[in-house]
């Protein structure tokens, strides 16, 4: 095909659906070719070239015969291209930015963690001997108050009670620390 002539650049701007398909099947493949080889992503460059062309159709008015319409539309897709790179370029701050603000949220969550494991096994060593035994087999070792009371011979009431009272400690303790 040959260059189009100012003749169908008249006819686009006036609304010829032909004469721009005729423009857009000129320049498709060399404005792919441009784009492609500033993005580097042929399915993005492929939008953007579909993009440039929309907006000269939806902005046909304002095309000037008497301009190089070549240079026009490559200039369109160099200034699209580089604002896709501001905006990639914005985005991926702003990706960094939220992934920093996770890590030190992590962090946070990893130093509170701790702090509360120190805070349990502080409450924990303060408890008397007997307690912390009846609390360990308890929780660690899941053993029940009748199994408890056998091992320790003593009533299953006695390990109820220290139990409760160990975690009363425990609660107050941590209630203490936590305030």
């Amino acid at each position: 095909m040959a260059y189009p002539d100012e003749n169908i650049l008249t006819k686009v701007i006036q609304g010829d659906e032909n004469a721009f398909a005729e423009l857009y099947n000129y320049y498709k493949s060399p404005a792919l070719r441009f784009t492609t080889s500033l993005l580097k992503d042929e399915e993005e460059a492929e939008n953007m070239v579909q993009d440039v062309f929309l907006k000269i159709w939806i902005k046909r008015e304002h095309i000037k015969t008497e301009y190089n319409f070549s240079s026009y539309l490559f200039t369109c897709l160099r200034n699209m291209a580089f604002d896709y790179f501001k905006k990639m370029e914005k985005s991926e701050q702003l990706r960094k930015h939220f992934m920093e603000g996770m890590m030190l949220m992590a962090d946070d969550e990893q130093e509170e963690k701790e702090r509360r494991i120190s805070l349990v096994q502080n409450a924990v060593e303060s408890l008397s001997v007997k307690r912390k035994l009846i609390l360990k087999l308890n929780i660690e070792e899941g053993k029940s108050y009748q199994e408890i009371a056998e091992f320790l011979r003593i009533s299953k009431n006695t390990v109820k009670n220290q139990l409760v009272k160990a975690k009363q400690i425990l609660r107050d303790k941590m209630d203490v620390a936590t305030a």
